[in-house]
């Protein structure tokens, strides 16, 4: 079988000379320099082609300095990079204003909130339904990054929105190291049934144990998630460099592509390029 060329949906990149990380501080083992050259010197190599940036939270007033940041390095020869997906504040007043903004940079293909690390009331509050609303018509996805025990409020948001496409992130972050499992399993059922929410099959080796995980601890997961969304709703992604705490870029690779090899070339091309090229309207 010949495999398909793969689309990274959710790659990171950090450059602390050029913006700044916050959060970074409070872990160590992503507290470095993590630049494309670093990582398309082994993507290239494990298949992949190109990829979006996703956000990396920088500080509030440097989110848009990121984008234009994606911009320069997508300008470089050769460079992977095809597409931003920008962080975004819809708990502010300001949002509409921001985003006509973001809509006439052709780089950005879609917005993402990190809502793990804000109180649930964020992404619940009037204003920010409303703000994500606004995506409706703009043709650019939503990602939602939030935990196993926030997909609840991942649905009521979606819900709310339904001419808006998105896309949870990580699996919906199961805890594959504590062995999650009915929560998780009946969550991901239940966010499946909305035809407008796609599932990012990103990074989800980040989430078992970094000392002693197997494939068959990652598997389950992975499984349970396509059979949910089915193989038009899935995508790839490396969650690089948050998934070298656990794995390599490589590794997680070929992890995937152990757990779908008994899938079809078509399902498969849908998984790691098609399905992503369709949802962000990218060129194919």
């Amino acid at each position: 079988m010949t495999y398909p060329s793969i689309l990274d949906t959710h790659l990171h990149l950090i450059d602390r000379s050029v913006l700044a990380y916050p959060w970074l501080a409070d872990v160590p083992a992503l507290n470095h320099d993590f630049r494309l050259e670093r990582y398309q010197a082994e993507a290239f190599r494990c298949g992949i082609g190109s990829a979006l940036h996703m956000e990396v939270d920088v500080a509030e007033n440097q989110i848009e300095a990121e984008s234009e940041q994606v911009k320069r390095l997508a300008a470089r020869p050769k460079s992977p990079l095809i597409g931003a997906i920008s962080s975004c504040r819809p708990e502010r007043a300001d949002f509409p204003a921001f985003l006509e903004r973001q809509l006439a940079n052709p780089l950005v293909k879609g917005f993402r909130r990190v809502l793990h690390v804000v109180p649930d009331g964020v992404s619940l509050s009037p204003l920010f339904r409303v703000n994500v609303a606004r995506l409706s018509g703009t043709g650019r996805p939503f990602d939602l990054c939030v935990r196993s025990d926030q997909i609840d409020k991942a649905i009521a948001l979606v819900d709310l929105c339904p001419d808006v496409q998105f896309v949870l992130d990580h699996c919906g972050a199961p805890k594959i190291k504590e062995r999650e499992e009915h929560l998780w399993r009946e969550r991901i059922v239940e966010i499946a049934r909305r035809p407008n929410v796609a599932v990012k099959i990103s990074g989800v080796v980040a989430y078992a144990d970094a000392e002693s995980w197997t494939l068959d601890d990652i598997r389950p997961y992975v499984e349970h998630a396509i059979a949910s969304f089915g193989w038009d709703r899935v995508v790839w992604g490396s969650d690089w460099p948050v998934c070298t705490q656990t794995a390599s870029l490589s590794i997680w690779v070929a992890a995937t592509h152990a757990i779908v090899k008994g899938s079809s070339l078509d399902e498969q091309t849908r998984l790691f390029r098609g399905n992503a090229t369709r949802i962000w309207r990218l060129a194919a």
